[in-house]
């Protein structure tokens, strides 16, 4: 186009043509009305029985729910505790099958049959778990907070130690796993502490597992 000629499309042309574009897709006040009367939406539940600290127990929740708000919401089980709520900091861990799990990132409906332990079911006030004993023993925890999910990850890692299990800290792959302050630490990892306690943690669950941390 020449820069001489005459434009084809005025600026007030284009200013009214944008308008009209923008008003078509604004919704009139009754068309928010009715959006506004529209009915909620209804949330999706299901069944789901889970075997709880030795307890079977049927649930119908929210097909959302996780396992967390199953055990703190419908079962008021409160010793597993929500931290992040993001699968960062393992407050939230608990026993899945003898596996430890993170809690608030998986649904209760996934563990249809599942075998749940909290940090109630591993002892009582009365008759403490060895390893519930042991950090109270060796001042293993400060506010507390962290600490049933810390007991319960601590259990699962002297499992999987007996299984066998490598971790990123074991140094031979073909060998049988050392219990050793670095493979607990390793193991440790996801759960965090922000009082600091760690070494007194690690001295817990080496006590538990025989050795000398």
């Amino acid at each position: 186009m020449n820069l001489h000629d005459e434009p084809t499309l005025r600026r007030r042309e284009l200013l009214l043509a944008g308008a009209a574009s923008a008003a078509a897709t604004v919704p009139t006040l009754a068309e928010a009305q009715d959006g506004q009367r529209a009915a909620p939406e209804v949330p999706v539940t299901s069944s789901v029985t889970l075997e709880v600290n030795g307890t079977p127990r049927t649930l119908n929740v929210d097909t959302r729910t996780t396992l967390l708000d199953a055990l703190r919401e419908n079962l008021h089980l409160t010793g597993t505790k929500k931290g992040c709520d993001q699968g960062q900091c393992g407050a939230c861990t608990v026993l899945v099958n003898g596996r430890r799990t993170v809690s608030c990132l998986s649904l209760a409906v996934m563990h249809p049959g599942a075998k749940v332990t909290t940090i109630e079911g591993l002892g009582t006030p009365k008759r403490l778990h060895p390893m519930q004993a042991a950090f109270i023993k060796h001042d293993g925890y400060q506010c507390g907070f962290c600490t049933p999910g810390q007991i319960c990850s601590a259990v699962a890692v002297l499992d999987e130690i007996r299984r066998d299990v490598p971790s990123h800290a074991t140094s031979d792959l073909n060998a049988r796993p050392v219990l050793s302050a670095a493979e607990l630490r390793e193991r440790m990892s996801g759960n965090l502490c922000r009082c600091g306690a760690y070494s007194n943690i690690v001295d817990a669950i080496s006590e538990v597992g025989g050795v000398k941390a």
